[in-house]
């Protein structure tokens, strides 16, 4: 049985601020948090789920033995998987070169392929691949020829897995879970209406066969925090995403800040603020002053208050309740707002179709009846009480199972029920 949902909140908060606030010093030497059985296992949880595991392990010199052991593991399991996404990328880069189609890999790849992160480092759930529109057709076919096939398309890209191989139940990452890969035509994100697209500052000026840099650690940026805004919004952001930025603001001039403002662009930089904002509450001085300055001025009036005050836990899923108008703070008009509540009132076709190919490919919501449940039930259960995000308690139940002796998380942890908020 879980422990009452009410300590396991109030847990995920303390324990993910503390882990927050150790990955941004990464000076080994740092005191023991005086944690009690419980925490340490959220702990984990949350080095989990935001992906940082790898990193503290390098970083943090704690000697809780389990927390160690825990950490080393991870960053066993993170570099075997990188080294087979290094492999496959240069599959796909050989394949691409003879199909002569350009390609673009996004986000993790990229950052890896900069040096910013060693091997073993960083986590990465999938392969993320940029091709133009009219190189739709044959880059699926070539990602056909190399075994995968078309899992679902949502109006972000569309999702390859492998012919063969199922993911790989447990806390944190698995060398044997499969490689996905995503395919897009437009880097985009609906913030949480309105579609914010930046494609234009990403697919390269003279793109060649192949796989493709970003065309500047700009345009990179431009990418993180466009990323990471969507992620806010949906209050999804992992503190891995937050290092990303902070890391490549190290490698930023003055010129590639400027990328923000494309000087084509239909819109300035507004969601930008909010995730750099986060990156200064926790490193100190990553970005510079007269940044944030630019974009306060950008920022509308409430998002630019709001991001002041706001907190990694408010806006990732160490925040344990989920809400039923998150994200809505990130509306620019009064007809946003109202897009936005009658969206969630009554969900469109395409909101529908993305839930079903959610439950249908998320393992760990399979099983779950809140998610099969009606929305109308949704509703009314949300109007009349605390419900628990099921990604988070996903990760809290499997970190329970990891450090219970005598038990196989990866056969026990995912029939357990689903405890009432008020436990």
């Amino acid at each position: 049985m879980l422990p009452p949902l009410k300590i396991v909140k109030t847990g995920l908060r303390r324990t993910t601020e503390v882990l927050a606030a150790e990955l941004a010093l990464a000076q080994p030497g740092g005191s023991m948090p005086a944690w009690n059985e419980l925490e340490w296992k959220l702990a984990s949880a949350v080095a989990a789920t935001h992906g940082v595991a790898p990193l503290l392990c390098k970083c943090s010199t704690w000697q809780n033995p389990a927390w160690r052991t825990f950490l080393e593991s991870q960053r066993e399991h993170v570099e075997h998987r990188h080294r087979r996404i290094e492999a496959l990328l240069k599959r796909i880069d050989a394949s691409a070169r003879e199909a002569e189609i350009a390609m673009v890999p996004l986000k993790g790849s990229a950052l890896h392929a900069l040096g910013l992160y060693a091997p073993g480092d960083r986590p990465m759930a999938d392969i993320d691949l940029l091709v133009h529109e009219n190189d739709v057709a044959p880059a699926i076919k070539l990602l056909q020829d190399l075994g995968y096939v078309e899992s679902f398309v949502q109006w972000k890209h569309r999702v390859f897995k492998p012919a063969k191989g199922e993911p790989v139940a447990g806390l944190g990452e698995h060398r044997d879970t499969p490689i996905n890969i995503e395919l897009h035509t437009r880097i985009q994100e609906r913030l949480p209406i309105a579609t914010v697209d930046i494609t234009d500052r990403i697919y390269p000026r003279e793109p060649q066969p192949g796989l493709n840099p970003y065309p500047s650690n700009g345009a990179l940026m431009s990418h993180l925090l466009l990323h990471a805004a969507g992620n806010m919004c949906g209050r999804s952001l992992r503190l891995l995403h937050v290092n990303d930025i902070s890391l490549l603001a190290t490698r930023m001039v003055a010129s590639d800040w400027n990328v923000l403002w494309n000087e084509h662009a239909a819109d300035h930089p507004w969601w930008a603020l909010p995730p750099l904002r986060l990156v200064e509450r926790y490193y100190k001085n990553a970005v510079p002053r007269p940044v944030l300055a630019r974009l306060e001025r950008d920022c509308p009036a409430l998002l630019r208050m709001i991001s002041h005050r706001q907190t990694l836990t408010q806006v990732s899923c160490s925040e344990l309740w989920l809400h039923a108008l998150a994200g809505i703070e990130w509306s620019r008009s009064l007809r946003e707002v109202a897009r936005y509540i009658g969206n969630r009132v009554k969900p469109t076709d395409e909101a529908i179709k993305e839930r079903a190919d959610m439950v249908r490919t998320q393992f760990w919501l399979q099983g779950q009846n809140w998610v099969t449940s009606s929305h109308r039930h949704r509703i009314l259960t949300w109007l009349t009480q605390p419900v628990p995000r099921m990604d988070t308690l996903y990760a809290v139940r499997a970190a329970l199972e990891h450090f219970a002796p005598g038990v196989n998380s990866n056969d026990s942890f995912r029939q357990w029920p689903v405890q009432a908020a008020h436990n």
